[in-house]
């Protein structure tokens, strides 16, 4: 079951409805990760669970480094105080 090409697909779309449910930024790494094990299964791919597990670990790493520095927390997002409301 673990290395059908269709299982990671849905497994994928599972966690991108989980991420739109449970905003967070968590889910959707391993979504992207989910669905590119499934594309590179239903392409040919033929190998062993530990190994399709390994590859589906760094796909979703790889997935949250890149949609964390295209869409992630921006420089100068922070927002730095100059003055206090008890200042006079």
């Amino acid at each position: 079951m673990w290395t059908v090409w269709w299982v990671w697909i849905a497994g994928g779309f599972a966690l991108g409805v989980a991420e739109v449910l449970l905003p967070g930024f968590i889910f959707l790494g391993f979504a992207a990760g989910a669905v590119l094990t499934g594309v590179l299964l239903g392409i040919g791919l033929s190998v062993s669970l530990p190994l399709t597990l390994l590859i589906f670990a760094l796909l979703s790493l790889a997935s949250w480094i890149a949609l964390r520095a295209t869409v992630g927390v921006k420089k100068g997002q922070v927002k730095l105080w100059d003055k206090d409301i008890n200042d006079n």
